[in-house]
């Protein structure tokens, strides 16, 4: 190899080490510049200024304020400095639904608790707060609350069925013979006065013979006794018309014609031409169609809405473009058991005839006018089963559960009796997503929660000595508990309500408590009293 050749090698080898380190020295500034980025970005995310908003806080800026809540010797009911704000409880990101008054470590994580702030100074523990964002998100729509009427109807199919208030039976006042029918078959239609029959009445006869005997005779006393044989033709069953026709006339009427005293059909026929008829027969019915009858069926939950005497408009595919006007009658006292229908009994005019039995009909019936109340959108109003619930938004982006009593729902519009007032906004949709935050938060107020009765439970008093204290749960010391057969040991109990607790209470301290089981769950102390420590011997 040639003295030149060594020298380009040489060159070319420095050259590739030159390239090499600095590629390196590069690297590791944008390393170190990256790790320092990095590192840099949870610091800032942990500061906690004034100016925050702990709702968007993340995880390790909640867990840095608790370690800042124990080195200030903050707790549940406080108002955090930093924020401002008042501090309602601290509570497991991991387990929502569990909730503690001081700041600690998780008793379920390998993390710190997460306070939890009100809103404002209205805020509690019954209702949510919901971000602006959130809202847009899940699409939160609400109304007002409003005053007015529900000005209804109820609508109802019914049938057609004939009055029977228009129905006249014609029967026979004596013994006699048909000897012509003006009507020839059931469902015929008659005119009032028109005639139906002729019948032939033999004992009408003699009465009129004896009648007429006595009116050609003239003397003193004769008067009386044209008067008892005019009794005597009334007795046979003679009308007045056919009596005054004899007497008017002069000569005997043996033949009697039936007119008819309505109009409208021959309902049923039950003699023909030449038929021998005794008194009290039957001899025909007549059926008035001035007016007919419409029996709908009315849920019974509406039935109480209508009064008798309430307007009724009816249509009929059978009657097309006609419109009947009539008025309820009668709210039958009879419920079906398999519809839960009540008969509304609506008589409507009919003076054309064109209702006829059977025929099926649509009714309108208008409720009287009801006295004003509040409103809200129906889609506002949740029924769990047991009550009826809306979700109140209030200032904030807060919102919070309220019971009400529902009334009539019309239109879109449900009656509030009881539990809102008049200019309150109520939410249209998105309730229950608002309810499983409140799920989740252990909120006190849910849609779905029943009032809690009041504790029928068997409670148990025992002294007991103070081992720790955790957040609501207290371990204690207890001698034995003959009534649940339970020796001297050391236990957790669920503590009550702070307000109902002795102050600064702590490891050590002698309490004498009343407590009650709880299925699932430690027991449940509802009532604890410090006690003077003992005196040395």
């Amino acid at each position: 190899m040639s003295r030149e050749t060594s020298f380009v090698a040489l060159a070319a080898v420095a050259l590739l080490v030159a390239v090499g380190a600095g590629a390196w020295w590069l690297g590791m500034q944008q390393g170190m510049g990256h790790t320092t980025q990095t590192t840099a970005q949870p610091a800032a995310s942990t500061s906690t200024t004034s100016t925050d908003d702990p709702s968007l806080w993340t995880i390790p800026q909640g867990e840095e304020a608790t370690r800042r809540h124990i080195r200030e010797s903050l707790k549940a009911g406080d108002v955090d400095p930093a924020t401002g704000r008042r501090i309602l409880n601290y509570h497991d990101p991991m387990v929502p639904g569990k909730n503690f008054e001081a700041p600690a470590k998780s008793p379920f994580m390998d993390m710190m608790l997460v306070p939890r702030y009100a809103g404002n100074e209205a805020a509690d523990a019954s209702s949510v707060t919901v971000s602006p964002r959130v809202q847009q998100n899940l699409g939160l729509r609400t109304a007002p609350v409003v005053e007015g009427s529900l000005v209804s109807e109820v609508t109802a199919v019914g049938n057609v069925v004939w009055n029977e208030r228009e129905r006249v039976e014609l029967s026979s006042r004596a013994m006699g013979f048909v000897e012509k029918l003006h009507v020839k078959a059931a469902l015929d239609r008659v005119a009032a006065g028109a005639p139906l029959a002729e019948l032939y009445v033999p004992d009408w006869v003699a009465a009129q013979e004896e009648y007429l005997a006595l009116a050609r005779l003239s003397g003193p006393g004769t008067d009386a006794l044209q008067d008892a044989a005019r009794q005597r033709m009334r007795q046979a069953g003679m009308s007045p018309a056919h009596i005054q026709r004899v007497v008017s006339s002069g000569v005997v009427q043996p033949r009697f014609t039936l007119t008819a005293p309505i109009a409208g059909i021959v309902s049923e026929l039950m003699v023909r031409e030449g038929a021998t008829v005794m008194p009290g027969m039957t001899l025909m019915r007549l059926q008035g169609t001035r007016t007919v009858w419409a029996e709908g069926a009315v849920p019974e939950s509406q039935a109480a809405l209508l009064q008798p005497g309430a307007r009724v408009r009816t249509t009929s595919t059978g009657a097309p473009g006609q419109t009947f006007e009539g008025q309820v009658q009668a709210l039958l006292p009879e419920v079906d058991a398999v519809t839960r229908t009540i008969r509304a009994r609506v008589e409507l005019a009919n003076p054309q005839g064109r209702l006829v039995p059977g025929m099926l009909v649509s009714m309108r019936l208008d409720r009287p006018k009801a006295a004003a109340t509040l409103l809200v959108p129906s889609d506002a109003v949740i029924h769990t089963g047991r009550r009826s619930v809306v979700m109140v938004a209030e200032d904030g982006g807060r919102f919070r559960p309220v019971e009400v009593t529902a009334g009539l729902e019309v239109g879109g519009q449900t009656e509030i009796s009881a539990g809102l007032q008049m200019g309150q906004r109520v939410v249209l949709s998105g309730q229950f997503l608002i309810d499983s935050e409140a799920s989740l938060r252990g909120l006190e107020a849910r849609l779905n929660q029943e009032p809690v009765p009041p504790s029928t439970q068997q409670r148990y008093t025992t002294d007991a000595v103070i081992d720790a204290l955790s957040g609501d749960t207290v371990t204690l010391t207890h001698p034995p508990i003959p009534a649940l057969k339970w020796p001297q040991m050391q236990m957790d109990f669920k503590l009550p309500p702070r307000p109902q607790q002795p102050r600064d209470l702590e490891a050590g301290d002698r309490l004498q408590i009343e407590f009650e089981m709880q299925d699932g769950d430690v027991p449940r102390i509802t009532s604890l009293q410090r006690v003077a420590p003992e005196p040395r011997q």
